[in-house]
């Protein structure tokens, strides 16, 4: 049985009402960093094998504490990068409501296009690609990946055979973990936007 711990980096000092995306250097808040030191205390005794985080700098900073806790090095992968979402980074969402483009892309995420030209097609070669290799090359293990909310839901929508326009139905929050299981029988949703903060 190979294990995924999910987790969406804790929050960021751009907030609820602006797209972070990959505009560099958007750091944690101290109450994201607060966040990120009870990750650790959860994760201390679940016997995690490997720790793997997105290269934006809120992912690294959220999964730092859960590295020193654990004593793994956080090994940066491509793979489990924000979404591509071009010229809307770092835009405020009510900038971005009144942009033509915004609706049609939240609307049909099987088939709209960022700006960037990154599709959630785009999205979940990358992320299954990567649980996939993992799952090959480190049967048994139990592998914390510190990423986006738009990588964890695609990831779990694949994995339940859901289409990716079903993305409205998953909260997944600032801190919060989410489990992949994959079995013999196959994968398993174990767990979803498991909150460790208040």
């Amino acid at each position: 049985m190979t294990t995924f711990l999910l987790i969406r980096h804790a929050m960021h000092e751009l907030g609820p009402s602006r797209l972070a995306g990959r505009l560099p250097g958007v750091r944690l808040t101290d109450k994201g960093r607060a966040q990120a030191e009870r990750l650790a205390d959860r994760l201390h005794h679940v016997g995690l094998t490997a720790l793997h985080a997105s290269p934006q700098q809120r992912t690294r900073e959220t999964a730092a504490p859960i590295g020193e806790r654990c004593g793994l090095g956080i090994e940066i992968v491509d793979a489990l990068d924000e979404i591509d979402f071009g010229e809307w980074s770092g835009m405020a969402f009510e900038d971005l409501d009144n942009d033509p483009r915004w609706p049609p892309w939240n609307a049909d995420r099987d088939t709209a296009v960022t700006p960037a030209g990154e599709t959630i097609a785009d999205l979940r070669d990358r992320i299954v690609g990567h649980i996939e290799h993992c799952c090959a090359s480190h049967p048994g293990a139990c592998i914390a990946m510190v990423t986006h909310a738009e990588v964890i839901r695609t990831a779990v929508l694949h994995y339940l055979g859901m289409p990716f326009n079903a993305w409205t139905r998953l909260e997944i929050e600032p801190a919060s973990i989410s489990r992949l299981v994959f079995t013999d029988s196959g994968p398993m949703l174990a767990g979803l936007n498991e909150k460790v903060v208040a």
